[in-house]
């Protein structure tokens, strides 16, 4: 019996983890088996050969008890564990916990409650609308689970499941490491990174390598002997195919020198920009393709080495990746020499972040770490916005616990030179739109950014309105992850988000994009509409520990870029005395 993939082992972490949830075990417990499971599926070897050497433990988060499991599964195909809990429940049950929104809890209380044990019979209750007067769900989650329930059902009919997509972070982390070790390569002239990763999309299915090499067939065997690699195609003059261990493909084109920038260009665009730049090199008298640039009039092909050279020959100015979606960017560069496209912000810009968290919360570090951590980015400022008095995780802030992060802020702030650290609190909205600290507390602080992170089934109107009061309080200087989505895991919440744009506007309250990568929140479309809006735009990264200052703000960048954003519509831009400012607090005096 072939040893099980990482993927393969990751789900069947996952599901004894959904299990034990089912069955009631404590949350560290379920947390510990899904934690490892992500540690699995983002592995860059195989689990599988480290578990048969005794070497597992070497993951972080799998321990002695999660390697006892793992053996059982290569030797028996089951974790016993798994099999005596799926004997307790119906087949159903467990399939319904996988819908988005819904999860072992709620799957449970269906099943007791009313007696719902499938896909099948909760679609029949949703019809008959018997779920919308169970406390906790209401109308909206019963029309979202349907649509959940068709969503499934129709890719279970194309043989696949609902999303094979895989946040960006998760492609990124395995095309850096394949790039820089076929850069490394001897044969190895150029190597670039195409595709729907290149344009920082929020998430992709696979990836796109360019390369040029004096010898490809050499770099293409060079690929499949990766560690990370778990299975390899034909191998050619032209490259190859790979899947890694975590289940990404892998595609690998080895082109001439002649004609990198005709490749990359084709499989960096999106299929609707693309799609435009061809329509607009017909009226020319031109054909776009990956092989070159057509000229119907002489039947010659002009191969590009740069995409600098494939655009210009359309009388384009250079497009960056990121714009490549057909959002008027072809427009944009064929006005008087590129003058409408913009000038977009980079990870250089910043000055300073405004959401990060500590020990007093759930962060990792101490005010000191973090401060530290900030200066080594060459920042100005930072603001320590640790979760309030309600975020009802287990890590709240009490009033009295937060007046004395406060002194401790204010004097870590006395013993950094270069860097401002805000006392500040990531506060959260209650669902009715009211704060869970007193307007003096409030008043105290140098930052407050306002969030939900309770009671997300909430109708639209109810989660506008709840949002617009938070705006328009005066001491919330931001709105952070404004739609509360969680890229390939939770959609947002049901919100008019351009009423809260033309709020944030009215008031002068920042909006923030999240550069979490499983959030990046606000999206691109409605950053930049809250930047044409003339709302004040933030890039923070949200971070829990020192580490993801650097690394989520390559996310929130990437979002801030794919919205058309200049460093001048971006608030954090500013040195501290400029952006200081523009805080509500200081503007309404």
């Amino acid at each position: 019996m072939a040893d099980p993939t990482n993927s393969e082992i990751a789900a069947a972490l996952d599901e004894l983890g959904d299990l034990y949830e089912l069955d009631g075990a404590i949350v560290h417990r379920v947390i510990a088996y899904r934690t490892a499971a992500k540690v699995i599926r983002d592995a860059s070897t195989s689990v599988a050969g480290l578990t048969h050497a005794g070497r597992v433990t070497e993951l972080p988060g799998i321990g002695a008890t999660l390697e006892t499991k793992l053996v059982a599964l290569l030797e028996q195909g089951e974790i016993p564990q798994a099999v005596r809990l799926r004997a307790k429940f119906p087949a159903g049950l467990l399939e319904m916990t996988r819908l988005p929104g819904l999860g072992p809890r709620r799957a449970r209380r269906l099943y007791e409650e009313l007696g719902i044990d499938s896909l099948e019979t909760l679609a029949t209750a949703a019809r008959q609308q018997r779920i919308r007067d169970l406390r906790g769900f209401g109308t909206k989650a019963e029309e979202n689970l349907l649509a959940a329930i068709e969503r499934a059902t129709a890719a279970a009919a194309e043989g696949g499941p609902s999303s094979g997509r895989v946040v960006l972070d998760r492609a990124l982390t395995i095309a850096d490491e394949i790039v820089a070790a076929l850069r490394e390569h001897p044969a190895s002239e150029r190597v670039e990174l195409a595709g729907s990763a290149r344009r920082m999309a929020d998430s992709v299915k696979d990836l796109d390598i360019i390369a040029t090499a004096t010898d490809p067939r050499a770099l293409a065997e060079a690929l499949g002997h990766l560690e990370l690699v778990e299975a390899v195609g034909a191998i050619g003059d032209n490259g190859t195919r790979v899947r890694t261990h975590s289940g990404m493909s892998v595609d690998l084109k080895v082109v001439a020198p002649d004609q990198f920038g005709n490749l990359l260009q084709h499989f960096t665009g999106s299929k609707q920009h693309n799609v435009a730049l061809r329509e607009a090199a017909v009226r020319r008298g031109l054909h776009v393709s990956e092989y070159g640039v057509l000229d119907d009039a002489t039947g010659e092909t002009l191969r590009c080495s740069t995409e600098e050279e494939v655009y210009a020959s359309l009388g384009l100015a250079y497009v960056e990746p990121e714009l490549r979606e057909n959002r008027g960017e072809l427009a944009a560069a064929a006005l008087d020499g590129g003058a409408g496209l913009p000038r977009l912000i980079t990870e250089r810009d910043l000055r300073g972040d405004l959401h990060s968290h500590t020990v007093a919360s759930d962060g990792k570090a101490e005010v000191e770490q973090m401060a530290e951590a900030a200066l080594a980015l060459g920042y100005e400022y930072l603001a320590i916005t640790d979760h309030s008095a309600s975020h009802g995780f287990g890590d709240d802030v009490s009033p009295a616990q937060l007046e004395a992060q406060i002194e401790r802020i204010h004097g870590a702030n006395l013993a950094f030179d270069g860097i401002e650290l805000l006392a500040g609190s990531e506060v959260n909205i209650l669902p009715d739109g009211s704060l869970d600290y007193p307007d003096e507390l409030l008043a105290r602080l140098d930052w407050v950014i306002a969030s939900v992170h309770s009671s997300f089934r909430m109708d639209e109107a109810a989660m506008t309105d709840r949002m617009i009061a938070a705006i328009e309080h005066p001491w919330v200087d931001a709105i952070g992850h404004p739609t509360g989505r969680k890229i390939e895991q939770r959609p947002p919440y049901s919100l008019d988000v351009e009423r809260v744009i033309a709020a944030a506007a009215r008031t002068g309250t920042m909006l923030e994009i999240n550069g979490s990568p499983a959030r990046r929140d606000l999206n691109d479309v409605y950053a930049r509409a809250a930047a044409q809006a003339g709302v004040r735009i933030l890039v923070n990264t949200d971070a829990h520990r020192p580490a993801t200052l650097a690394s989520a703000r390559r996310y929130g960048i990437g979002t801030a870029r794919r919205a058309w954003l200049t460093a001048e519509q971006v608030a954090n831009t500013r040195p501290w005395a400029e952006f200081a400012a523009l805080r509500k607090r200081v503007r309404s005096g």
